[in-house]
């Protein structure tokens, strides 16, 4: 129904539609008529019926019960038939663009009065376009793919890919030249890592953790040692079929015997007697993409060591979806390898100098993870916030119980600190090379993506306890929360197992740690 067909009505006018087959209600200043719609009602007609319902303005009850976005589907909204007089709705959910209001909801950056030594005016234009890009053209598609499995759409890598998108998240460097980025918002050598940044956790806000993975998680940790260490001629093959959205790759390392172990992969690669081709066996476990990707960059036991190859989909070569915690658009995959025959000129790096392909391609990976965690965190926080607000337990609101404000203090303080921390390594990333890079964050990082993990998984806990049994349905106020929860450990295993980690960062300081100093 149109806005200009919407009449206007008093309170008192609504008041006298209390009857069940003649049942009106108010939420913000809408008037609802449900009077054929009672018996379809989920919660039941009684419900509907009690006093302070019908008839009545039932927005808070409403609101202790269902998230905004039901009153935005077309069902419901064509159940409006007008308007409170002298009133104006005041709730809203997203607006396309926007940066939220809702206090800590948002990096302090992008709140208004505050200041920061790290974004420029063109951090924030790029920003303000990511956003409008995400809230039009993926989060729709985010949340439909996250419940049914598929892989995200094709039209949504297309789109990304004509804004270079694809591009852009594997960071800055030489393969930005010539490129056109979000329609000329940024120049190929002004993108720094916090352009990076941002386009991560602009699509973390989707809150659809498998979708994130499955919108190319996979070319984010599988392209980069095709970018570092593949020939010029592989690159040139790879990268404008991955760029623009219609050749996918992955990276193939963990297998059932080792995951943080990496030096002790079992899938081997012997060179054929004539030597042009590599002869690749065995099998890889939980890799993300792989259910689609065309290509795959594997990590392999050679004669001289590890050696990472790039294997193109082909004979020999088999895919097997894996169920896991998450949505499987994510693509995760069990792969098996029999007898694939792989040109040499596919080897990324030296032979046998894989595991230094390996490893670097890690601070990456794990930056990219510690963007992703910061950002879902704050979506819990804000969560939490506008749930306690609006929640009425005991008699008042569940914001005026201190152990909830408590629980709360402590979700805002890690969010923050992450965040902080993260900026921090990511201005050191923007003055050091690749090699710099490996020399002196890999302990910084396995720092931050350890702690940060850590975190996340007593943010997902606390905020279960404050969203209650709705914390735990899938549906509803709570699902959010429920999927996060469910989901949350992945960042605390991919990439490498916190534990792991903790003790890379340790490792990494006591190399640099001066032989005369004592107490």
């Amino acid at each position: 129904m149109s806005t200009k067909e919407l009449k206007e009505f008093t309170l008192e006018e609504v008041a006298q539609h209390n009857k069940p087959d003649d049942l009106w209600v108010v939420i913000d200043a809408k008037v609802y008529n449900l009077s054929r719609f009672k018996d379809l009602h989920p919660g039941g007609v009684s419900v509907l019926l009690e006093e302070d319902v019908a008839g009545q303005d039932a927005t808070e009850a409403f609101y202790g019960l269902h998230r905004h976005e039901v009153l935005q589907r077309p069902q419901y909204q064509r159940l409006q038939i007008g308007t409170i007089q002298g009133e104006k709705s005041v709730i809203y959910s997203r607006i396309t663009g926007e940066a939220s209001t809702v206090p800590y909801a948002e990096p302090t950056w992008l709140v208004e009065g505050y200041h920061s030594p790290y974004y420029t005016d063109n951090h924030r234009a790029f920003q303000k376009a990511v956003r409008i890009f995400v809230d039009e053209n993926i989060y729709e598609d985010a949340q439909a793919r996250e419940e049914d499995g598929k892989r995200p759409s094709q039209s949504v890598f297309d789109k990304m890919a004509e804004l270079n998108l694809h591009a852009m998240r594997m960071g800055p460097g030489k393969h930005l030249q010539g490129l056109t980025l979000m329609n000329g918002i940024v120049k190929p050598e002004q993108f720094d890592y916090f352009h990076e940044l941002i386009i991560t956790q602009e699509i973390v806000r989707c809150g659809a953790r498998g979708y994130g993975d499955g919108l190319l998680g996979g070319k984010v940790i599988g392209l980069p040692p095709v970018l570092n260490f593949g020939s010029p001629e592989l690159k040139a093959k790879i990268l404008p079929e991955v760029f623009s959205g219609k050749k996918f790759i992955c990276l193939a390392i963990s297998e059932a015997q080792a995951g943080s172990d990496v030096m002790g992969l079992q899938t081997t690669a012997v060179k054929s007697e004539d030597g042009k081709e590599w002869i690749v066996n065995g099998s890889k476990k939980w890799i993300t993409n792989a259910t689609f990707a065309d290509y795959f960059t594997v990590g392999c036991k050679t004669e001289d060591g590890l050696t990472v190859i790039l294997v193109e989909r082909g004979p020999g070569v088999e895919t097997r979806q894996i169920k896991t915690s998450y949505s499987s658009a994510a693509g995760t995959a069990y792969i098996t390898f029999d007898n694939v025959r792989v040109p040499v000129e596919n080897t990324l790096g030296e032979e046998g100098g894989g595991i230094f392909v390996i490893l670097s391609n890690f601070n990456h990976e794990r930056w990219v993870m510690c963007c992703s965690s910061a950002r879902s965190q704050r979506s819990m926080v804000e969560e939490c916030l506008k749930w306690a607000s609006q929640r009425k337990a005991f008699g008042k609101p569940l914001i005026s119980q201190a152990v909830i404000r408590s629980k709360l203090a402590a979700m805002i303080a890690r969010t923050e600190s992450i965040q902080s921390w993260l900026e921090n390594i990511t201005y050191q990333m923007n003055h050091m090379t690749y090699k710099q890079q490996a020399k002196n964050l890999a302990g910084q990082i396995a720092f931050l993506k350890s702690y940060s993990t850590q975190c996340a998984q007593l943010t997902a806990k606390d905020a279960v306890q404050i969203f209650g049994g709705r914390g735990i349905t899938r549906t509803g106020m709570g699902r959010f929360v429920e999927h996060y929860y469910r989901t949350v450990t992945f960042d605390a295993l991919l990439g490498g197992a916190e534990d792991v980690l903790s003790d890379l960062g340790v490792r990494q300081a006591m190399r640099a740690m001066p032989k005369n100093a004592r107490l």
